[in-house]
């Protein structure tokens, strides 16, 4: 799941007075994105409104941008910051005026299809960790590899990785401290292997995402483009960059084992005794356990077959015919899909008609907030839209881009998208505000729109393994008792050596 910032105020002693100081605590992304709504509908009345001869997909024409009145008056755009997040939700863009409203008739503009499938892959996610099979699955493959150092830290980052790549697994590694610690600094490891093992196998695949929905789909949805669109590339980017990580970590945890004095942790006085308890050996996975998992393979190996425009992707041809056994599909059968499968994987594990209701309620209930995130992000877009300053943005930067080389653009889509990985502390709605401005932008340049998805989600990613805003790095740094700024020193690095490789991949997809 995507990694949403979590802060927690704290105050100092010591003011004066005898008061107490607040210190700064960056915001919520709902916060900010309430912030940027009321931002960016004041705007609206100083970005001139124009628009874009566009094509028959609904795409704007490079050089046909004019200048139009701006539509309505103070009163009707106040309406317009009223109905944002509703509008966000389910609004429904008028095919005569192209004003986007909740009871307009023409096609739905909102992301209700987004938001419903955020809450049903919640559900979904929910039930599985509720039947164990997952938890003890990871728990046997760490004891069954306790002898074998580097074999245990490619096999949890590599199943880390993978979970990272397809569902945006991210929170939930942080139940595995207690378990992959003691193993380590049992091997003759320091704790800093252990939270790179964790935090770094997650992040590398959630940073390479191909079909996680927290990120791709997301991201994918609002720029108009399916979600297997670009897999190719993306999956040869979670190969390299995973074994990548993999290896910068193992590099690392040789030099430890071998020179204990090069670490940067150092040992604490019970990691001895922490380190005997590795010894027991977990319970067997079952045989429920072992169903469990093979549907969750199933399933997510499904959801990837109906994603990919299978046509397109054997014979390179962006407008191929599809094959008739082709699926096509987006986000409301994938919502279907994952309510479907959490009913199936309960039943199967035998939670019970009880528990099964109430996980399934519970696994909704916690992804609402990514899923609030989406509509409220959704909803700043529709006050530009309604507008019409969206194009003006477009046209104030298109004499820029139309002259600058494919490979360039896809990089700098990249780099302009790292400090705005800051400033949204949430995936999804980074997402849904970045790619209605970058996916036009990349037609202009020649671009194709999923190297654009590829170059953000990756910005996303390299933030997401460093920021101090993320509950994953200051909750994981935590757990392991290892300081945030020893992780920096381990960890920057590998970020420049990632940039560079995820650079020469996004300039590869340009030239494509």
């Amino acid at each position: 799941m995507e990694a949403e910032a979590e802060n927690a105020a704290a105050g100092d002693p010591g003011a004066p007075g005898g008061g107490r100081r607040r210190r700064f605590v960056f915001p919520s992304a709902l916060t900010v994105l309430a912030a940027v709504t009321v931002a960016v509908w004041i705007l609206t009345f100083v970005i001139p409104s124009g628009a874009y001869e566009r094509s028959a997909d609904g795409r704007p024409l490079q050089g046909t941008y004019h200048r139009e009145p701006a539509p309505g008056g103070f009163v009707h755009r106040l309406g317009d910051l009223f109905l944002a997040p509703v509008n966000g939700l389910y609004g429904v863009r008028d095919t005569a005026t192209g004003e986007v409203a909740p009871d307009a008739t023409g096609a739905l503009y909102g992301a209700a299809a987004v938001f419903l499938f955020v809450l049903a892959i919640g559900a979904f996610i929910t039930v599985v960790f509720a039947t164990g099979a997952l938890d003890r699955g990871i728990e046997r493959l760490a004891h069954r590899l306790r002898t074998r150092g580097a074999l245990l830290i490619a096999g949890v980052m590599t199943v880390f990785s993978l979970l990272g790549t397809v569902e945006g697994f991210a929170e939930e590694t942080l139940g595995f401290y207690g378990l992959i610690v003691p193993l380590m600094l049992a091997l003759g490891y320091d704790r800093m292997v252990a939270t790179g093992a964790i935090i770094l196998g997650a992040g590398v695949g959630v940073l390479a995402s191909t079909v996680n929905p927290f990120a791709t789909g997301v991201a994918s949805a609002a720029a108009g483009i399916s979600l297997g669109d670009g897999i190719a590339l993306r999956f040869a980017m979670w190969i390299v960059l995973t074994a990548v990580t993999i290896g910068y970590v193992l590099r690392y945890a040789r030099r430890v084992r071998a020179a204990p004095d090069r670490s940067l942790t150092g040992f604490l006085p019970g990691d001895r005794e922490l380190a005997a308890e590795a010894a027991a050996e977990p319970p067997e996975l079952t045989r429920l356990h072992k169903l469990v998992l093979v549907a969750v393979t199933l399933v997510f190996a499904f959801m990837i077959f109906s994603v990919i425009p299978w046509a397109s992707a054997l014979t390179g041809k962006a407008d191929a015919t599809p094959y008739g056994w082709e699926l096509g599909w987006s986000f409301a059968q994938l919502a279907a899909l994952f309510i479907v499968a959490a009913v199936l994987v309960g039943l199967l594990a035998r939670l019970g008609e009880q528990r099964l209701s109430a996980t399934l309620v519970q696994g909704a209930a916690d992804f609402i907030a990514p899923a609030l995130v989406i509509v409220l992000a959704r909803g700043v877009t529709v006050i530009m839209t309604n507008a019409k300053i969206i194009d003006t943005v477009l046209h104030a930067v298109e004499s820029t881009v139309s002259g600058t080389p494919a490979v360039v653009f896809a990089i700098l889509v990249y780099i302009v998208n790292l400090p705005l990985a800051f400033l949204i502390p949430s995936t999804s709605g980074h997402a849904t505000l970045a790619m209605p401005v970058l996916a036009p932008l990349a037609g202009f340049a020649g671009v194709p729109r999923a190297v654009v998805v590829t170059a953000w989600q990756s910005a996303s990613g390299v933030m997401n393994l460093w920021v101090p805003t993320t509950a994953v790095i200051m909750g994981g740094v935590a757990l392991a008792k290892v300081g945030y700024d020893k992780y920096l020193r381990f960890v920057w690095p590998l970020l420049v050596l990632l940039s560079v490789l995820i650079c020469g991949f996004v300039a590869l997809g340009a030239l494509m």
